[in-house]
């Protein structure tokens, strides 16, 4: 038996054609894993659906928001924001929305060759805690993303594309540390440390050991992670730092330039303007007097 409310403010579904799905079932990339229905039920009350025999496919229900249930294999499950339940193909379900607390719910369904590959996460209540490196908006965004490329019609760079997403979606939440990425959000914090220990150390001497020292790393290890995150070493970033201040300096101050000079903690002001000539390919003067030309006409 399959009931539901005449419509949910909001809602939205595609479901694929039969042909379309025996093209996903032949593709070499899609018949991994495909889509054949997706949606989103906001603020649902009153849906339920009761499949005896089950469907074709695997189900997939992400609860946003609200309350619902999930009856599977004589057990009912309790369904709350961001919980998710994969029902598995042809085995006997029911599910429903809370009256009081009706859920809002992203679904789908999906086939595929590989569905083994998700075996650990079907069939039980997932939670997905929200914290601050959840991502929740951006398998969200994920989603929507599927669901607007398949709004675009069934070509199979489109289905192919979808599958990708779909096998992304899935790991996202199956690999929910990985996903989460902690160890790049460790390194982000480090990165974003060093930059601030430069930023408030532009006037002092400093070395890449005392960097290193502030964030709690070795020099080697820092370059490394700052090289693969910035593009840059932390001493050629410092240095340009040192730039961005000696600009801001000639832009809006009196400083004399061996003032400027001295103050960054350069050797003397021609080593100075050698480096600033070097990233900025103008002189110190020049820029001053370029910047107050400028400035003459706004």
């Amino acid at each position: 038996m399959e009931t539901i409310a005449d419509g949910f403010k909001g809602e939205k579904a595609i479901v694929t054609p039969y042909n379309i799905r025996e093209l996903q079932a032949e593709n070499e990339i899609t018949r991994q894993l495909y889509i054949t229905h997706i949606g989103y039920y906001p603020n649902a009350k009153y849906h339920y659906r009761e499949r005896l025999a089950g469907t074709n496919e695997n189900i997939l229900i992400y609860c946003e928001k609200g309350k619902g249930w999930i009856e599977y294999q004589d057990e009912r499950h309790t369904l709350s924001g961001n919980q998710v339940f994969i029902i598995p193909q042809n085995e006997a379900h029911s599910y429903g929305s809370d009256p009081h607390n009706p859920w809002s719910i992203y679904w789908l369904h999906f086939k595929g060759e590989n569905i083994h590959m998700f075996k650990p996460i079907i069939g039980k209540v997932l939670s997905i805690k929200d914290t601050a490196n959840s991502r929740q908006q951006d398998r969200f965004m994920l989603f929507e993303d599927m669901f607007q490329n398949l709004g675009m019609g069934y070509n199979p760079e489109n289905l192919e594309y979808i599958s990708f997403c779909l096998m992304y979606f899935l790991a996202s939440i199956k690999y929910l540390p990985q996903y989460r990425e902690i160890k790049n959000v460790k390194i982000d914090d480090v990165i974003q440390k060093s930059i601030l220990f430069m930023k408030g150390n532009l006037e002092n001497k400093i070395t890449l050991e005392d960097i290193a020292h502030a964030v709690g790393y070795s020099v080697s290890h820092l370059i490394t992670l700052f090289t693969q995150k910035t593009s840059y070493s932390p001493f050629v970033y410092y240095n340009q730092l040192r730039i961005q201040k000696a600009c801001s300096y000639l832009q809006f101050t009196e400083l004399k330039i061996k003032e400027i000079a001295f103050r960054l903690g350069f050797y003397d002001p021609f080593h100075f303007s050698k480096t600033f000539l070097k990233e900025m390919r103008i002189t110190p003067k020049e820029y001053r007097k370029r910047y107050h030309e400028k400035l003459d006409f706004d």
